[in-house]
């Protein structure tokens, strides 16, 4: 039987034109969504020209979400398509540097915080409206385990992620009346190209080869194995959908229930 619990949902995702993005962005296809997504990499967003839904249940914009006025001029050609969205999932994130704290570059903490934290208040500032108008609104952000274990050596990186746990938690409070729930996701270590890229920092900053951190990053869960993109989609999914229509201001780890994060 075809799932099609996101059947006339439309929904915006941020840096969906790749990785957690757009992994939840074709779960959310699948399940019968109009999906609006923006991104700031030009090339991911024209590898998804030949989508089969493209410009029907699929519409791509090219916007730098830590630019108040470029997500703003978002929301204004989103306004065109339509006037009301029943989903906002915030995913932008950047990995920020590694290293001890005393040792960063204020610029480096000042700018993960800034894309991490301030693109879900501008997005959410300006889906707001739009949510009021869907009977069932949802906003779902990405966190991480980051944001409630911590993570030794990327405290810019885990300080934004505890930031976006405290927003959802005061939003969830704020937009109950209005039927629109705020719920966070933390994924644990996903399989993909950032991890790849936090794997060879984490090893060029420690002096132990990348082949022995990758092992441990998969040895911290419970379950030792890498999450998938795509599982972070199914939940985001699920949250956005009518079956989780009570639940609210929750965070909920896709995780494989990480033991440690060190």
């Amino acid at each position: 039987m075809i799932n099609q619990s996101l059947k006339n949902k439309k929904i915006i995702i941020s840096a969906g034109a790749s990785g957690i993005g757009l992994a939840t962005a074709k779960v959310c296809l699948s399940r019968g969504a109009t999906v609006y997504l923006c991104d700031i990499d030009s090339k991911s967003n024209n590898k998804l020209n030949k989508h089969p839904l493209k410009n029907k249940r699929l519409f791509v914009y090219l916007c730098d979400a830590s630019n108040e006025y470029q997500v703003s001029d978002f929301f204004e050609k989103v306004k065109k398509k339509t006037k009301k969205i029943d989903a906002l999932i915030n995913n932008v994130g950047i990995a920020g540097p590694t290293g001890s704290l005393e040792k960063l570059k204020s610029k480096d903490w000042e700018n993960t915080l800034h894309v991490d934290v301030n693109s879900h208040f501008y997005f959410t500032k300006k889906a707001i409206p739009f949510l009021k108008k869907s009977k069932t609104g949802s906003i779902v952000n990405i966190s991480s385990t980051a944001g409630i274990l911590g993570f030794p050596l990327r405290s810019p990186y885990a300080a934004s992620k505890w930031a976006i746990i405290g927003v959802t938690k005061t939003l969830a409070m704020e937009l109950g009346k209005f039927n629109i729930r705020v719920n966070a996701v933390c994924p644990g270590t996903i399989k993909g190209d950032r991890m790849k890229r936090v794997i060879r920092d984490k090893a060029k900053f420690t002096k132990v080869s990348t082949k022995t951190i990758e092992k441990d990053f998969v040895s911290m869960s419970s379950m030792k194995q890498w999450v998938l993109e795509e599982d972070i989609g199914k939940m985001c999914s699920f949250l956005i959908s009518d079956d989780s229509s009570k639940v609210s201001g929750q965070v909920i780890s896709v995780d494989g229930h990480t033991e440690r994060n060190d």
